[in-house]
């Protein structure tokens, strides 16, 4: 009898995200007697054991840290399908090593995190917290003087210019802006072109724009690249927006820049470290628009982000290659293109 599929799934879905993935699973695999899965153990503080996911032939996966030893031995596990499309906490080093696919959601996150944007953008330009605050406090006497900020002929710049940039930039089409910048090495000037969006250094970026957001990934190259130089070229009238990862932006720097009055505001959704403490001094500035790491999810990011994690999973096991892989290098090792072989044997002798 062929051994049934099983998909290990991370833990801290049941805290981090309880309910989110779940009754996509049952609707997607329940209906197949092949397939078993159950959650593993994935601890926050610590990088995932290999006796964790030993038996999984598949893994879903929300936050889990993914070190170099987790994969060691991966005889038989094939593909970590990530919940979403940010893979720093995982060694993808050692998984290509081991023969282990890395997939992602991207289609699941563009419209609902360049929505997340626009909704920092607007409550920024329009001050919305401090006119908030004018009604619960009753100080409707000070509503002229937090007068907000008109979009037609600004500037809008984005570090980064690739899935969810391009589709922040679309997205704010009808609001008149000047300039589209961005700057982003690995965009082609004829896809930049189409987006309206003209390709400029990074310090142009921070010099020139209103609104400067971050749409690029937590990588060796951008860890800090949004820093005290680069946070010191923007304008006194100007805004930063950050719902990439938090360790892009230096934090300590952004709030010196912050407290010393040397941009207008920041709109952040994630943090050097989560969570933020309540304490820091970025949760008491009132020029300051902070969120959870969460701004995104909505509805439509939990099924989509299911579906395809889900989907992703299930392509390998056919044997087949998903649609967004992340090591691409892996698909050329002869050990990755065994066990697609050996998987693919199974899905055919078990449907």
């Amino acid at each position: 009898m062929t051994t049934p599929f099983h998909i290990g799934v991370s833990s801290d879905f049941k805290t981090g995200a309880p309910g989110a993935l779940e009754p996509v699973l049952e609707r997607i695999l329940g209906p197949l007697p092949h397939i078993t899965w159950d959650y593993y153990d994935s601890p926050d503080d610590q990088a995932v054991s290999p006796a964790a996911i030993a038996d999984c032939d598949a893994v879903i996966v929300l936050a889990s840290h993914f070190r170099a030893d987790s994969f060691t031995g991966s005889d038989r596990l094939a593909v970590v399908a990530r919940w979403g499309v940010g893979y720093d906490r995982i060694d993808t080093a050692s998984l290509t090593a081991n023969d282990v696919l890395l997939a992602i959601t991207v289609d699941a996150v563009r419209r609902p995190v360049a929505e997340a944007i626009v909704t920092l953008l607007l409550a920024l330009a329009k001050k919305l917290p401090a006119k908030d605050r004018i009604v619960r406090t009753g100080r409707w006497d000070l509503k002229a003087q937090t007068f907000g900020l008109g979009l037609t002929g600004k500037t809008l710049g984005s570090v980064g210019v690739g899935n969810i940039g391009g589709e922040m930039f679309r997205l704010l089409v009808p609001f008149d802006l000047g300039r589209r910048i961005a700057y982003d090495p690995y965009t082609s000037p004829e896809r930049a072109a189409a987006l309206g969006v003209e390709l400029v250094d990074l310090e142009t970026v921070f010099r020139e724009s209103d609104f400067v957001t971050v749409n690029c990934p937590l990588t060796v190259e951008t860890q800090g690249i949004v820093n005290a130089e680069r946070l010191a070229l923007m304008k006194p009238t100007a805004y930063l927006i950050n719902t990439a990862r938090g360790p892009i932006v230096v934090q300590a720097d952004l709030t010196a820049a912050l407290q010393a009055g040397q941009i207008a505001g920041a709109g952040l959704d994630v943090f050097e470290e989560e969570p933020l403490d309540s304490s820091h001094p970025l949760a008491q500035m009132e020029n300051v628009i902070l969120s959870p790491h969460a701004l995104a999810w909505t509805d439509e990011l939990y099924e989509l982000n299911g579906v395809l994690a889900c989907e992703n999973a299930l392509a390998v096991l056919r044997g087949d290659i998903p649609r967004w892989p992340v090591n691409r290098e892996v698909l050329a090792r002869s050990g990755f293109q065994a066990k697609l072989a050996q998987l693919r044997q199974r899905w055919e002798q078990t449907t």
